[in-house]
């Protein structure tokens, strides 16, 4: 049986305009709730409950599905916009007027176009393990065995993701299949998963990034006033470190976080000090 806190929160839902969303939430409620966006290819059921349990220990923490992924109901997007709409409509269905955002991967992307599109609607948030909404200049390119990880239709299996996650050490390895134990309690129990529609259209969605001018990008980050933190790992094979460097030169108020031994799972592998990274953060 799971000890962590975060497995025991109730799946709830809300409707919006497009779709019937699916969430939980959890930790005291009451400020700026703390809204998560998810990576590629995940469900709600992928947050590694021990990391939600250090936010939610002082945060009002609320992690979802967008349309048309996972429990949500509705039509799968295929752009980071579409993404970002899908996004505020869920903030706005549940009536929320201000929150804070923490992207993991592809989360990272959308809340981006979340804070440039409703600026009003975001306080504060934090790009974990993501880059700038196109390539970064000079950045390594994404190789063949990431792209090719990523586009099977299954999402790869337990080697795949470790690779694609964490670095080839021995503690990161340790740490990698410690966050699948963690989540294992959920998957168990038998949710849905993401569909092939929603998979693709994600996929579609992180290739354009590829074909967008950096300097269009730059120039958009430019205009964010929000205090960002911008959060890697030194050793990450999907978006590297490089990215993140690139993308706070063009933030007003931005703080870079990089971890030396970590790759693009920092954010569990270090689950403990990044959650304390983000609380100074929020808290300041």
């Amino acid at each position: 049986m799971s000890t962590y806190l975060a497995d025991k929160a109730e799946i709830l839902t809300v409707e919006g305009p497009s779709a019937t969303f699916t969430y939980r939430r959890m930790g005291p409620q009451g400020g700026v709730p703390l809204v998560l966006l998810h990576r590629f290819r995940a469900t709600i059921d992928w947050w590694d409950p021990e990391f939600l349990d250090y936010l939610a220990a002082d945060h009002d923490v609320i992690v979802f599905d967008n349309v048309g992924v996972g429990y949500t109901t509705g039509e799968a997007r295929d752009s980071l916009d579409g993404f970002a709409e899908g996004v505020i409509e869920f903030i706005e269905a549940l009536g929320l007027a201000q929150v804070d955002l923490l992207g993991w991967s592809l989360g990272g992307f959308v809340a981006q176009r979340v804070a440039l599109h409703r600026p009003e609607l975001v306080r504060k948030f934090i790009v974990a393990g993501s880059s700038p909404t196109a390539w970064a200049p000079g950045a390594p390119p994404m190789s063949e065995r990431v792209m090719g990880i990523m586009s099977k239709p299954d999402g790869g299996d337990t080697e795949d993701m470790l690779y694609l996650f964490y670095p080839e050490t021995d503690a990161a390895r340790a740490s990698g299949l410690s966050h699948l134990d963690h989540v294992s309690t959920r998957l168990a129990a038998g949710g849905p998963g993401i569909s092939a529609a929603a998979a693709g259209g994600q996929f579609t969605a992180v290739s354009a990034l590829l074909e967008t001018p950096f300097e269009q990008v730059a120039a958009e980050l430019e205009t964010i006033k929000q205090p960002v933190l911008y959060a890697n790992g030194v050793h990450d094979v999907m978006l590297p470190a490089f990215a993140s460097f690139a993308a706070v030169q063009h933030l007003e108020n931005a703080t870079l976080v990089l971890y030396s031994d970590a790759g693009h799972a920092f954010l569990f592998q270090h689950a403990r000090a990044f959650t304390k990274q983000v609380a100074d953060f929020l808290a300041a």
